[in-house]
């Protein structure tokens, strides 16, 4: 009986019914939900509701809603062995992925099993302990006994009274907000699904919803394929947050509609590019060079001073970003492409522990906390089943309030109440992690961060076997391996993308920052690992039947002099001081980016007799046709006489050489190699970072001091010899015999 009568109370408190509750909301919250199929289990049903019609794509899915008051008890039975739980509701949202909370849709985000151990724990949790009961017994037994008589026999009852444990000190803390059931197999076992990725539009109309009058965008972009992570079609997001120009006039923001947004560039996991955080201040120049060229002609006269590069794992320059969060205050949106790190950027610069601090005076007044109702709950009396049929009509009522509350064509989910130590966003490997907005306030109104999905960063993980696909994210920094390209030879990036040299090629030198494996092979044999029809035992990580969508990606120019940097000793001043023009070599290079990967540094030297070589032309030189000397023309006196008079005045300067347009001749003879990957897609370059000089391995001074080994070869051939002489001297005495 008691067993059904809680049954039953859960029931109430997590609104499960025959015929739950429909709550229609967009496909950016709820992105997994088959709407076909939803069409078909409703029929006719459906048609004659009259719901308006969206310019978003409705979806319907069967949620629980978190009640008025997330932690109230209900009162129940004085006789009920339950009597010591408090029943507790779901969370509106999954922390980690931030998806809403549903119990009808197993394989869909947000789920929550009621009969996993957590979910349990967290629905009713346990009022007493163990030990707490066993405590009382001890008490209650201690009174039954004359503390007199016992300090006559030599029993110290202070004592035995110091050692029980108060009731308040023996309570156990509140259990902790469970995942649900898609975040807790990210979590511990590593595996799920990517959900549905937002488009620009979206995220664009989204931060249109901002409750605050301060808007900051926070683009992140990877530092391992820099500047591949940069949003497409960026400047719709920059027609309503423009970037400060290079004019000194130029001011740092505009209101629009009664609203100021601004947007600033952060690199994450710096830690990729270089050992130390010296060095990765240096490079800032560099990745703002990159970034401009990146922007295209928007980057050309922008000032670029709102770039960072940050590193959550090492927390390099995260402890500015965050007091520039919390000074800024308003709304904070984390944009960018998925799996470049906005969830773990986020947990390590959200202002933790600053509920004491006085809202600011300027941002829209936004209820942060649940309303509280002016109706007291029901009270469920001892063994009055008409009682408890009321209890759950309340419930089932308190619940639909709810639900009609919601914005159901919004696109930013509501608020949570605020905390100092919210839980934070699951960080993960799984590309798409994060399935809706997560919104986290912070200083008592200051302002709140928000996280919002990743748009589709890279489709190259769909060509790659699904036990695979972990080994393409850089976890830590790469030292690579310096592998020589001879001509005739190709690079393999996992057996799947492949980097030739072009004909003539000179010898190359090539390395691979991907965590993915690199092999060097001839080019006929690279070319049937490549079309999975060779017989060669390496590995190909892509899926079968990658082989024949395999197109060319482009044909890359090195084109960037790196002399300077490469030739150590001979140009440094410090040294011999000499200049680039004397030597009789270029180092040319460049970087092959693989997005979401890594990139491939490609470096060679040319002769420069060899570089500015005249490109032989098919056509043949045209001959000028020689023409006739023409008669000067005769001054009359009066020009005589001017010209006189003007020439002791000024002299005429030399007329200066005609410009010419520059042609394909003119172009240096740049080295080119050629990349291959499936479709033709996922390849682009950059400018060369010159990471080998930063990431190479170092070199000791026992290694420095040390002799190398000596030759096995050269011994082998002086045991030969020297076995020879011994022969012949044998013989010799022999002979003269």
């Amino acid at each position: 009986m008691h067993r059904a009568l809680s049954s039953r109370w859960l029931n109430t408190a997590l609104n499960i019914a025959e015929h739950p509750r429909r709550v229609e909301l967009p496909l950016f919250l709820c992105p997994s939900i088959n709407l076909v199929s939803h069409r078909q289990r409703l029929g006719t049903v459906a048609s004659s509701t009259g719901v308006p019609t969206s310019r978003w794509r409705v979806q319907h899915r069967c949620l629980h809603v978190q009640a008025e008051a997330p932690t109230e008890t209900l009162p129940l039975p004085d006789n009920d062995p339950k009597k010591l739980f408090s029943i507790k509701r779901l969370p509106k949202q999954c922390s980690g992925c931030g998806a809403f909370s549903q119990t009808t849709s197993p394989n869909q985000p947000g789920y929550f099993d009621l009969s996993r151990k957590a979910v349990r724990n967290y629905l009713q949790p346990q009022g007493r302990d163990r030990s707490r009961r066993e405590d009382k017994i001890y008490e209650d037994a201690l009174k039954q006994f004359d503390h007199e008589e016992l300090k006559k026999k030599g029993v110290d009852v202070e004592a035995l009274l110091l050692g029980i444990v108060p009731p308040e000190k023996n309570q156990r803390p509140p259990p902790k907000v469970p995942l649900c059931d898609r975040c807790h197999t990210l979590l511990h076992n590593h595996s799920g699904e990517s959900i549905y990725h937002p488009s620009i539009e979206t995220i664009r109309d989204t931060i249109f919803e901002s409750p605050y009058k301060y808007n900051h965008v926070y683009h992140v972009l990877d530092a391992a394929d820099f500047p591949m992570s940069l949003l497409p079609r960026l400047s719709e997001l920059l027609d309503m947050m423009p970037l400060r120009t290079k004019n000194r006039r130029s001011r740092g923001g505009k209101f629009y509609g009664n609203r100021k947004t601004e947007i600033s560039f952060v690199i994450t996991r710096c830690d990729l590019l270089a050992p130390t955080k010296p060095q990765v201040d240096r490079l800032f120049p560099y990745l703002q060079e990159v970034l401009r060229d990146a922007l295209g002609r928007t980057g050309r006269n922008v000032r670029l001073g709102n770039m960072i590069a940050v590193s959550a794992k090492r927390s390099w320059w995260t402890k500015e970003l965050k007091e520039d969060i919390w000074k800024r205050g308003g709304a904070g949106w984390m944009v960018g492409k998925a799996n470049v790190g906005k969830s773990q950027l986020f947990e390590a610069v959200f202002p933790k522990g600053r509920m004491e601090s006085t809202p600011s005076k300027h941002q829209i007044t936004v209820d942060m906390h649940a309303k509280t109702s002016n109706e007291e709950p029901a009270s469920v009396e001892n063994g009055d089943t008409q009682s408890e049929l009321e209890q759950e009509e309340t419930e089932t009522q308190a619940i639909e309030d709810i639900g009609e509350g919601l914005d159901e064509f919004s696109l930013l989910p509501p608020a949570p109440k605020e905390t100092n130590y919210p839980e934070m966003p699951l960080v993960s490997d799984l590309p798409g992690t994060t399935a809706s907005p997560i919104r986290i306030p912070f200083g008592n109104g200051r302002g709140e961060l928000i996280d919002l999905p990743g748009l589709e960063r890279t489709g190259l993980e769909q060509h790659v076997k699904k036990e695979h696909r972990l080994s393409l994210i850089m976890h830590s920094r790469i030292v690579p391996e310096q592998m020589t390209l001879k001509p005739g030879q190709s690079l393999l990036i996992g057996g799947f993308i492949r980097i030739t040299p072009r004909e003539p090629a000179p010898i190359m030198l090539t390395y691979a920052f991907t965590p993915i494996e690199a092999h060097v092979t001839r080019t006929d044999k690279a070319i049937g690992i490549q079309n999975q029809t060779g017989e060669v035992n390496i590995e190909n990580i892509a899926v079968p039947g990658t082989g024949e969508k395999t197109k060319l990606a482009g044909s890359f120019q090195l084109k960037w002099d790196v002399t300077k940097a490469r030739t150590g000793p001979l140009t440094r001043k410090d040294a011999v001081g000499l200049s680039v023009d004397r030597l009789p070599y270029r180092v040319l290079s460049t970087d092959i980016l693989i997005e979401g990967v890594g990139w491939v540094e490609v470096t060679a030297q040319v002769r420069t007799k060899d570089l500015f070589r005249q490109k032989p032309t098919s056509e043949p030189p045209r001959t000028e046709e020689p023409q006739e000397p023409q008669e000067p023309r005769q001054l009359s006196a009066l020009e005589r006489l001017e010209a006189l008079a003007e020439e002791p005045k000024k002299k005429k300067k030399p007329l200066p050489p005609p410009v010419t347009e520059p042609t394909e001749s003119d172009e240096p003879n740049w080295p080119i190699v050629d990349v291959y990957s499936p479709e033709g897609k996922f390849i682009s370059h950059r400018k060369p970072m010159n990471g080998w000089l930063l990431n190479k391995p170092k070199v000791s001074a026992e290694s420095r001091k040390s002799r190398p080994r000596r030759s096995m070869k050269g011994m082998k051939k002086l045991e030969k010899k020297r076995r020879r002489e011994r022969e012949a001297a044998a013989t010799a005495p022999s002979a003269s015999f």
